[in-house]
């Protein structure tokens, strides 16, 4: 409730009272005053702001509807106020309303908050350096002194709104006369909108404020948001249910079905609404002994089965069509017994005496009936009146038998699975040993429940049966370690050598070249030395080339291999002296056949005498080597060090497949001070054997 006028109430009065004196009316604030109070009391009775009675004066009507909503903010700034103080919470969802209503109940509050924190603060209630708007301060100041005579007034103060009063200017021009607004006109060429609407880009137009897109409702868990011209409703999520129906105010109503005419009622029933349902009442009533069904038809009832006993005793109940009638009964014996000779009673029937109805077993005679006494093994069945057999088996699992059970007629019978043999208890299983069979070809191992064959080395145990021991063929498999060939034998392998040029080694697998030479089994001449190949032997005859000399040889084993040619110039050779190549080496090597080539194999060491380090001196002498010929792109030569000397290594990079021969030609070339001294030549003579060992 609104108990007085509001700081904003009193300060739009003045306004237009001041509008009036400069306009020269003095009548006027009393006829303004008049219009903003019929405004608050239509507030004050709940009616919207932008429907009002119609005035005679424009400047009447503006006063009523501004007047109108800051009565309205006023009590929702008082909303807010109180909601801070005794709830102390200022959630949108614990206020009612539009959303713009409850934005300003909230802010009211929050502010209100404020004001509350600085007074326990002891702070000043003035909040220096926070510019708050007028309303937010207003608040703020009122719920901070809240000791002095302010605290009276928090039902009826509330902030203000400047932003909804229009003013004409004062130098009298009215720039809203010709205004194309389509709602508000704010003045100087601006356009203003209600609430719920927007203004458009051409400035002029307005359009509506989709609050459930902008998620500025206050709709709460459990409803959906649904927009409306210029505002929005909540509405339950779900829906209500067959038989009710959800009203404007988001309630479930009951649908009367009978008022609709929406039931499903009969000519002949007259229909009852429920609460959520509706019942079809028959009409017409049925006579005694009928009652009336789903459809409104009379049926007969039977009183046989609907009453308890209707009959006297000795009597029977016969239904009827609308009756019933009882009928005397007669004599009957049940099952067990049979009408004595008079026919007056029934006497028990001994069915042991009338027949076997037990068969090999007992039977016992009782009132109106007789049991069997079962043997070992059978239960008699009441129902049936027969003795079945008990499947022990069943009955008693895993707790007779060790193994297998199988049930019989009265008993029961044990087995054992294979492997097995039934012990002397006849339940218990014993292992038997299969091996005492001899089911191997070979060996035997009897374990738990079975056996296993094994063989012996060179065998292998059948795919087919398990038990027969093949022989493995190690050639075949390649499980032997044979050099040159293998021939499989029974549970074993021999390896074989070339015819020539080899013998098997010590370990019967691998093939050893013979040294013909050694052993002087090879034919050379005296004027040939004899060189051992793998595989065989070749004489060598090796020839200094012109203006060379042979050196002498140390030994006959180092001349059979190598032969050093020095230069030997005649008396005036100038071309001869010239020549760098000092000295020219023939020497002689034998090598398998190198069938995977993919890593480099080194096969001539070359040494020199050159220091691989030498001193910082300016000329110190240094050692190229080149491969000569085609056979540089099978042998490459790298640089390596030695025990501090310059040593050239010759390599095979590319396999070469035997038998075959071939001259390596090697050039060591002496550098100082980028000129060639001296250039020594070494001719590789390679025998490259047609095996890989």
């Amino acid at each position: 409730m609104l108990h007085k006028s509001s700081p904003m109430a009193q300060w739009m009065i003045l306004l237009f009272s001041l509008f009036g004196v400069l306009h020269g009316d003095e009548s006027m604030p009393t006829s303004i005053q008049r219009c903003c109070q019929n405004g608050r009391a239509r507030a004050m009775d709940g009616h919207d702001c932008t429907i009002l009675p119609f005035v005679p004066t424009h400047m009447c009507s503006v006063v009523q509807e501004q007047c109108c909503r800051s009565a309205i903010i006023d009590e929702l700034c008082c909303n807010g106020i109180k909601m801070a103080r005794q709830q102390g919470a200022c959630e949108r969802p614990f206020f009612h309303g539009e959303p713009w209503e409850t934005k300003i109940s909230k802010m009211c509050c929050d502010c209100c908050e404020l004001g509350l924190t600085a007074a326990r603060r002891g702070l000043s209630c003035e909040l220096p350096g926070l510019l708050l708007p007028r309303q937010c301060s207003y608040a703020a100041k009122t719920c901070c002194g809240n000791n002095t005579t302010e605290e009276s007034n928090l039902t009826a103060a509330a902030p203000e709104k400047p932003e909804v009063v229009t003013t004409k200017p004062p130098d009298g021009s009215n720039t809203c006369k010709n205004s194309n607004c389509s709602q508000l006109c704010l003045g100087d060429g601006k356009c203003g909108c209600y609430d719920g609407f927007q203004l458009r880009r051409d400035g002029v137009s307005c359009e509506d404020v989709n609050e459930c897109l902008t998620n500025s409702h206050n709709c709460i868990f459990g409803q959906v948001c649904i927009n409306t011209e210029g505002s929005f409703r909540c509405q339950r999520e779900t829906s209500c249910g067959t038989g009710y129906e959800l009203t404007d105010d988001n309630i479930c109503r009951d649908i009367d079905e009978c008022d609709l005419g929406t039931h499903n009622c009969g000519p002949d029933f007259i229909c009852i609404n429920t609460e959520g349902s509706f019942r079809c009442r028959p009409k017409d009533k049925c006579g005694d002994g009928y009652i009336q069904d789903a459809i409104g038809s009379c049926i007969d009832i039977n009183e046989c089965v609907v009453h308890h006993n209707p009959c006297l005793p000795g009597q029977t109940c016969i239904n009827t069509v609308g009756s019933y009638t009882c009928r005397s009964n007669t004599i009957t014996c049940g099952r067990g017994y049979h009408l004595t000779e008079d026919g007056s009673r029934c006497e028990d029937v001994d069915e042991c005496r009338r027949g076997n109805v037990c068969g090999v077993h007992g039977c016992v005679n009782l009132l109106g009936s007789y049991r069997c006494e079962c043997k070992a093994g059978f239960n008699f069945n009441s129902i049936t009146k027969l003795c079945e057999d008990i499947n022990e088996c069943m009955h008693y699992p895993g707790r007779l038998c060790a193994h297998k059970c199988e049930n019989m007629e009265g008993s029961y019978k044990c087995s054992c699975t294979s492997g097995f043999k039934l012990g002397y208890d006849g339940r218990s299983c014993e292992d038997v040993n299969e091996c005492e069979a001899k089911p191997c070809s070979q060996e035997c191992a009897n374990v738990y429940g079975s056996y296993q064959c094994y063989c012996r080395r060179g065998y292998q145990l059948s795919d087919i049966d398990g038990n027969t021991c093949e022989d493995i063929d190690e050639c075949a498999t390649g499980g032997h370690g044979c050099s040159y060939h293998c021939f499989n034998t029974p549970g074993s392998f021999n390896c074989t050598c070339p015819p020539s040029g080899y013998t098997l080694a010590n370990d019967w697998q691998t093939c050893q070249d013979i040294d013909e030479c050694a052993a002087g089994t090879h034919t050379c001449s005296v004027s040939q030395s004899c060189f051992n190949v793998l595989g065989g032997y070749r004489c060598l005859a090796f020839e200094c080339p012109p203006n060379f000399r042979q050196a002498a040889t140390g030994s006959r084993a180092d001349a059979s291999a190598t032969v050093r040619c020095i230069k030997s110039c005649q008396p005036h050779d100038v071309n001869c002296a010239h020549n760098p190549v000092n000295l020219v080496t023939h020497t002689a090597i034998s090598l398998p056949t190198f069938r995977d080539c993919t890593e480099p194999e080194e096969v001539v060491l070359l040494r020199t005498t050159v220091p691989a380090d030498p001193a910082p001196l300016l000329n110190a002498t240094d050692v190229f080597f080149v491969i000569l010929g085609t056979n540089s792109q099978i042998f490459d030569v790298v640089r390596r060090s030695d025990d501090g000397m310059i040593m050239g290594v010759v390599r095979q990079v590319k396999p070469i497949y035997g038998p075959t021969d071939l001259v390596l030609e090697v050039s060591m070339n002496y550098v100082k001070s980028g000129i060639i001294l001296q250039r020594n030549v070494i001719m590789v003579h390679v025998f490259i054997s047609e095996f890989s060992f």
